[in-house]
């Protein structure tokens, strides 16, 4: 419970860091790869901007466990730690 809740603190200082720049957080950018930014793309792969920030943390930790259909994103998210996740699902939440 320590664990988790100083894990929390931690991340929710990295998240409102994130945020506060203009610049997306280590690993973001890699996501623009496939996930367009723009609403003038047509696209299978689900655009991450606007998106809830706890929609995008549950989507990467379901990758991670399997319990989500993926190409590639299963791998992706493995490389990922959770404080890199909720600092990218942050960022992402903020962008319109």
């Amino acid at each position: 419970m320590r664990r988790s809740l100083a894990a929390a603190i931690g991340l929710a200082s990295i998240a409102a860091a994130g945020i506060a720049a203009a610049e997306p957080p280590a690993g973001a950018a890699a996501c623009s790869g496939c996930h367009p930014a723009s609403t003038r793309v047509t696209s299978p792969v689900p655009r991450l901007a606007g998106v809830d920030r706890a929609l995008i943390v549950k989507a990467m930790e379901d990758f991670r466990a399997g319990t989500r259909a993926a190409t590639v994103m299963d791998r992706i998210a493995k490389g990922f730690t959770d404080a890199e996740i909720q600092a990218i699902a942050a960022w992402y939440a903020t962008q319109r």
